[in-house]
């Protein structure tokens, strides 16, 4: 890159960082600013605009203002008050967000549940969110039907839809339901710093945790969006993605709905309907996660797949092997990877659209910026500490833990989750002097020297072998540029009598697969340490509602072909080829027959 272009590329990530910035200018804990007060400025702002359309409904910012100002009073017809919790859980639909709005708008926080939860993970998040009322519908009434008698108290169920017997009916057509805005004195004493939503971490290793957002966490979220997209009113952002998480429910929505655009929302993603829904509704910009994107260029071509209008798609979680082939395919102008996660004080932008890149900070604007890279064992799983007691901050391109400098501003403040230890143990202190604090994102990255960030794994998704650091993302997206891939997801499991943890990966075959060149293939692309030692071939890989792959069940079934009805193969040292895995090599494999 010249001097002139380097020049250029900097004007516009400065340009595009003080648009954002601008837009969460004044942003105070303290403030009685709350996310509902951002709202009802938009709907006086843009009150004929149309502001969401789902499947045939058209709602104007007026109708959906008025909507949440129902379900405001609701709220105020059973008893609910300023502190208290409601639980909500159903899918995508457009009484969503306006059931959360609303309940703001009289000071109650609102416990986002997952709707594709159930048995002991439903139970416990319904449990933990200290809600008695719980605003669901017909179609997520019924599993909450097997757990109800596990939960340690009963709660009521209002349902926004059907007419369900054994439940009570929240009728938002019903005259008694004002649709005039709830008086704001209802909200007094309230600051920013108090809790608007509980939106809970996805549980891939455990059960889910009830993450506070409090409102000017919820204000950051979607003013910041509203900056860094650049939307305009006549913008019309399509999002797919479940509205009970950050990504979806605030910083899509956010982008459209404080700049007078339009939301067209799907209750699901459909990889078949996708760019029928982008083409025919005109849409502008849609928000991703990255397996999203992965999705769509792993499916045969749409004759809408470049008949469209979009010029920007934003969001996280983009790999690498995935963005060229996606922008390029799709001829989509402008990409905005973002990193942020739903609880942290870490957040960046990759303005530039460097590919792969998850942001960017820059050394002039290091101490506008408290995120740090640290040193990290990945044996222990803890920051390194130097002689003195303190952790060694990592030098360019160097793996290390992200970190976030916890402070009393709206941008460094770290709230925590309902549960105070789960809390304490995301925050390292002592970290580069005596009695600082840093949140724990959890995240292994690297840095360049330019400043872009790049996502290396997540702490315990990577894995030691033959004593080197295996990055399971780094491995999966070797995999699934192999022809005939469509999906791989790598994992550590344990082999008896080694040390360590041996790869493995869980391959989805598309109908040209050839496991038989597989391994040549991995050994010119990856050292040998990195390469997996088995492989599990299934129909589809499990994933969480935000699209992450979930291991816990992969690592504990490990290779045992008496366990896993998929084929397995193991990449056997003698043959030198992958070998079906029966229950006689298994037994060979454990005995230690073999020198791994």
């Amino acid at each position: 890159m010249g001097p002139i272009e380097r020049i250029r590329r900097e004007i516009k990530f400065v340009a595009k960082l003080f648009r954002t910035l601008m837009r969460v200018r004044g942003i105070d804990p303290e403030s009685d600013v709350l996310i509902c007060d951002d709202f009802e400025a938009a709907v006086d702002k843009y009150e004929s605009h149309t502001a969401l359309i789902f499947e045939n409904e058209r709602l104007t910012y007026r109708q959906l203002d008025a909507l949440a100002n129902r379900f405001a009073a609701w709220g105020l017809g059973q008893g609910l008050k300023p502190g208290d919790t409601v639980a909500l859980l159903m899918p995508n639909r457009a009484e969503y967000v306006p059931a959360w709005i609303g309940m703001a708008k009289i000071g109650v926080a609102t416990a986002l549940i997952n709707n594709n939860l159930t048995g002991a993970a439903l139970a416990h998040s319904l449990s933990i969110s200290n809600a008695n009322h719980v605003l669901t519908d017909e179609e997520s009434i019924h599993t909450v039907e097997s757990i109800r008698a596990g939960l340690p108290r009963p709660l009521a169920y209002w349902l926004i839809d059907g007419d369900n017997e054994a439940h009570q009916r929240l009728d938002l057509k019903e005259p008694k339901l004002a649709p005039e805005r709830p008086p704001k004195s209802l909200r007094t004493g309230l600051r920013s710093k108090d809790v608007a939503l509980y939106i809970y971490t996805s549980g891939t290793t455990g059960m889910p945790k009830a993450a506070k957002i409090t409102h000017v966490r919820a204000q950051l979220y979607m003013r910041g969006f509203a900056g860094a997209t650049g939307a305009k009113a006549d913008d019309t952002i399509y999002c797919a993605l479940p509205l009970y998480h950050a990504t979806g429910g605030l910083c899509g929505v956010g982008a459209a709905l404080l700049n007078g655009g339009t939301v067209v929302l799907r209750r699901r993603f459909s990889v078949t309907h996708f760019w029928d829904d982008i083409a025919d509704h005109g849409c502008t910009m849609f928000v991703y996660i990255g397996e999203l994107c992965r999705y769509l260029i792993n499916a045969p071509p749409h004759p809408k797949e470049r008949a469209h209008r979009l010029r920007l798609a934003f969001g996280n979680g983009l790999r690498p092997d995935v963005w060229g082939e996606f922008q390029q395919r799709f001829a989509i102008d402008d990409i905005l990877e973002f990193y942020g996660s739903t609880e942290g004080n870490v957040s960046m932008f990759n303005f530039d659209a460097q590919p792969g890149a998850i942001g960017r900070v820059p050394n002039y604007l290091r101490k506008r910026f408290t995120v740090r890279l640290v040193r990290f064992d990945v044996e222990s799983e803890q920051p390194v500490r130097g002689e003195d007691g303190l952790c060694i901050e990592a030098e360019p391109n160097e793996v290390g833990e992200a970190i976030g400098l916890i402070g009393g501003d709206a941008r460094s403040e770290f709230a925590g989750y309902a549960d105070k230890a789960a809390s304490e143990r995301k925050i390292l202190r002592n970290v580069f002097e005596q009695g600082d604090a840093w949140f724990r994102t959890g995240d292994l990255m690297r840095k360049d020297e330019d400043g872009y960030f790049y996502f290396v794994d997540r702490i315990g998704d990577t894995f030691r072998w033959k004593g080197e650091n295996v990055s399971t993302t780094e491995v999966g997206e070797v995999i699934a540029r192999y022809p005939g891939v469509a999906e791989a997801n790598v994992y550590g499991v344990k082999v008896d009598h080694v040390d360590g943890r041996a790869g493995m990966a869980a391959i989805t075959p598309e109908p040209h697969f050839e496991l038989g060149g597989l391994r040549a293939y991995l050994e010119r692309e990856l050292p040998a340490y990195a390469r997996p030692l088995f492989i599990r071939i299934q129909p589809a890989l499990e994933t969480t509602g935000t699209f992450k792959y979930r291991k816990l069940d992969l690592v504990r079934e490990g290779f045992n072909p008496t366990a896993i009805e998929q084929a397995l193969y193991f990449d056997h040292p003698t043959e030198h080829a992958y070998a079906p895995i029966d229950p006689g090599l298994y037994a060979q494999i454990q005995s230690g027959a073999f020198r791994l």
